[in-house]
C-alpha cells in the first residue's frame, strides 16, 4: 500500500517529478565519478606492478613510489638468493629520459624500463612474446598508450631517447598510469647505454619468487633481518597498503578525489532533503487527507520513506549508466584505470538509500503540518 501512495503522489506531476529525479541523477552521478576517481588513484599508482611476476620485492629505504625508488646494490639480490625459499631474483631499472618526435620536433619525458630479457619480468603476453626483439641492440618495446607527443608508435620507426637513436621493435598494451605521459621497456644493456649515467651494479627494483610451499611473509622477515638498512622488503599485500596510502592520503590527487567524494554526499543529501521537502509541501494536502481518514503520522512517514527510496533507485539507473560512459572516456583519454565495480555499484547504491532515508527523516518535520483541521 505504502509503495502505491507513494507512487501515485510521484506520477502526479511528472513534470516536477522528472525534474526532482534528474537533480538526484546528478547527485548520485557525481558520486559514482567520485568514487570512480578516489579508487583508480592507488590503483593506477600499481597497474606496472600488478602486470609483474613477483611475491617478494626490494627497494630502496628511501623508496617513495615507482617513478621515485632510488637504488640499493645489486649484491642484496645474491644475498635474498642465500635463502633455500627464494626461486629467482630479477634486477629492474628505471629511467626518465627526453624522447625526441622527429616529425613534430618536440621532447617528451618518458619512463623506460630496463631487466634481462632471460627474466620473465612481465605477466603480459605481448611483452612475453618479443622478448628477442630486447635482445637487438638499440631496440625498445612501446607502450601503445604513450600520449600523440610521441609520434607515430610503429615496429621500426627509429627516435631519440636521451639523444641516443632507438628503434621501435614492437607495441604492448599496459598503460602508462602515474610514471610518465610515454613509457618503454628495453633489455638491461640496451638501458645502460641510453642512461651512461647509471650503474647495472645499483638496481632500483628487485623482484624476488618463492619455491612452492614457502611462506611469503615468513620469508619476508628472514630477508628483513639478514638485509643491511639500506634495503626495504616488500610482501605483496604490504606494496599494495604502501602505494594505497601514498597515492591516497600522501598527495594532493587522493585528498581532493576524498573529499570530492565527501561533498558529493553532503551535495546529494541536500538536493534529496530539498526535492522531499518541496513534494511534501506541493501535496500537504494529500497527506491531510490521508490523515482525515485515519493515516497516523508513523504510516505517512512509511509513505514518505518509500517515496524517497523510490525516487533514488529511479535516479540510480540512469546513473549508472552515464558512469559507465564516463568511465569509458575517461580511461581512454588519461590512461587511468577507471571502472565500474561491484562493490562501488553497490556502496553508491546503499549510500543512495540512505541519503534517501536520512532526508525523508528529516523531511517529515514538513509533514507534522499536514493537520486537515488547519487545510479543510
Amino acid at each position: 500500500m505504502n509503495a502505491l501512495v507513494a507512487w501515485r503522489m510521484l506520477t502526479h506531476e511528472k513534470g516536477r517529478s522528472a525534474l526532482a529525479i534528474g537533480g538526484i541523477l546528478i547527485a548520485i552521478l557525481l558520486i559514482f565519478l567520485q568514487l570512480g576517481f578516489y579508487r583508480g588513484v592507488p590503483e593506477g599508482g600499481l597497474l606496472f606492478y600488478n602486470a609483474m611476476r613477483f611475491d617478494l620485492m626490494l627497494a630502496s629505504e628511501s623508496y617513495v613510489f615507482e617513478a621515485q625508488s632510488s637504488t640499493f646494490p645489486r649484491r642484496r639480490l645474491y644475498q635474498a638468493l642465500a635463502l633455500p625459499e627464494i626461486a629467482s631474483a630479477t634486477a629492474l631499472y628505471h629511467g626518465s629520459g627526453r624522447w625526441l618526435n622527429s616529425e613534430g620536433g618536440l621532447a617528451r619525458d618518458v619512463f623506460v624500463i630496463g631487466f634481462r630479457p632471460g627474466d620473465l619480468v612481465f605477466d603480459l603476453p605481448e611483452i612475453t612474446r618479443q622478448l628477442s626483439v630486447l635482445r637487438q641492440p638499440d631496440t625498445i618495446l612501446a607502450d601503445a598508450g604513450s600520449r600523440p607527443e610521441f609520434g607515430a608508435l610503429v615496429a621500426g620507426r627509429q627516435v631519440e631517447i636521451e639523444q641516443r637513436a632507438v628503434t621501435i621493435g614492437g607495441l604492448y598494451h599496459l598503460g602508462t598510469g602515474f610514471v610518465g605521459l610515454g613509457v618503454a621497456v628495453t633489455s638491461d644493456l640496451n638501458f645502460i647505454r641510453m642512461f651512461p649515467g647509471q650503474d647495472l651494479g645499483e638496481v632500483n627494483l628487485g623482484l624476488l619468487t618463492i619455491k612452492p610451499g614457502a611462506d611469503a611473509n615468513r620469508t619476508a622477515a628472514r630477508l628483513r633481518a639478514i638485509m643491511p638498512a639500506d634495503t626495504r622488503v616488500f610482501t605483496r599485500q604490504e606494496l599494495v597498503d604502501h602505494e594505497t596510502k601514498h597515492w591516497v592520503t600522501e598527495t594532493s590527487t587522493g585528498l581532493i578525489f576524498g573529499f570530492g567524494a565527501i561533498v558529493a554526499c553532503v551535495v546529494g543529501l541536500v538536493i534529496l532533503n530539498q526535492t522531499l521537502t518541496t513534494q511534501i509541501t506541493r501535496q500537504l494536502p494529500q497527506y491531510a487527507t490521508l490523515k482525515a481518514i485515519g493515516y497516523s503520522d508513523r504510516a505517512l512517514g512509511r509513505i514518505v520513506a518509500t517515496l524517497a527510496v523510490m525516487m533514488a533507485t529511479i535516479s540510480f539507473i540512469p546513473a549508472v549508466l552515464l558512469a559507465l560512459v564516463i568511465y569509458r572516456i575517461v580511461r581512454q583519454v588519461t590512461l587511468l584505470p577507471i571502472g565500474m565495480t561491484a562493490a562501488r555499484f553497490v556502496a553508491v547504491l546503499a549510500i543512495a538509500w540512505g541519503m534517501s532515508m536520512l532526508s525523508a527523516f528529516i523531511a517529515l518535520r514538513t509533514l507534522r503540518r499536514a493537520d486537515p483541521a488547519e487545510l479543510f
